[in-house]
């Protein structure tokens, strides 16, 4: 008998599906424009937008893809707020690619290009969290700390990026060095988090569901016993020592 597909995850897989051919297209639409436009040496301006708005629609399209991968988990709301950050971060983007925005003025032109910084960096901030989310459910203490500590310092270098944009450089103001140094300090964490965290979660393996790992101490003369019991079953030495601890427990 064929399973019934869950309605959520036939549109989650909808959406992902989705989200790859739009990289995929607009990702060949660069490609393709960008060989013509340098083989033809034809490049205008209508040419050189349509050219950042495909580049643009897939570096998002990107981000939402990695949203979509924690909205189907316990940590699902962090992934929506992705998601909204990404759309919300097109918007001005597309603006100020098709817009003369040099034409405006001076606050309007500003009002976008703080509104593309500071949802650029929303949602750049919430994809890479929301990959590192994938291991939240793990149990090893080390790569919860590590997670813990790599998820602050995301958050700290995009509000320490965000009050400068906002505060037009009123924050950290004219002498603003041990800003930036912190600033790096948070960066090189952060950065190093995002490199060392999933090595831990292929290094650190988790224990079966249901099963707690125990550490015995035997007689080495046990070994060789163990050993062809495990043969007589075609099993490994700790599943025939697991099956010999739960017989015992069952006979008590």
């Amino acid at each position: 008998m064929t399973a019934l597909q869950h309605p959520a995850s036939s549109t989650l897989k909808g959406l992902r599906r989705a989200s790859v051919i739009l990289v995929i297209v607009a990702l060949a639409v660069c490609a393709v424009l960008g060989i013509v436009l340098l083989l033809a040496g034809a490049w205008g301006d209508t040419q050189g937008r349509v050219l950042v708005t495909a580049f643009v629609v897939a570096l998002f399209a990107t981000t939402a893809l990695c949203h979509l991968a924690q909205v189907d988990r316990p940590l699902r709301a962090v992934g929506f707020a992705g998601i909204a950050a990404s759309v919300l971060a097109l918007v001005p983007a597309l603006v100020l690619v098709w817009a003369d925005w040099w034409t405006m003025g001076g606050d309007t032109a500003a009002w976008w290009w703080k509104s593309l910084a500071v949802l650029g960096i929303l949602a750049g901030s919430l994809a890479q969290a929301n990959l590192l989310l994938l291991l939240a459910g793990r149990r090893r203490s080390a790569v919860r700390i590590v997670l813990a500590i790599t998820l602050v310092m995301i958050a700290v270098v995009a509000v320490m990026i965000w009050l400068p944009i906002l505060s037009d450089g009123d924050i950290p103001g004219v002498d603003g060095e041990w800003y930036w140094r912190l600033f790096g300090v948070a960066a090189i964490l952060d950065g190093l988090g995002t490199i060392v965290l999933p090595v831990l979660g292929l290094v650190l393996r988790e224990a079966p569901a249901g099963f707690a790992v125990l550490a015995l101490r035997g007689p080495e003369s046990a070994l060789p016993r163990l050993d062809a019991l495990a043969a007589e079953d075609g099993s490994t030495r700790a599943q025939a020592a697991q099956a010999l601890l739960l017989r015992g427990l069952e006979d008590r």
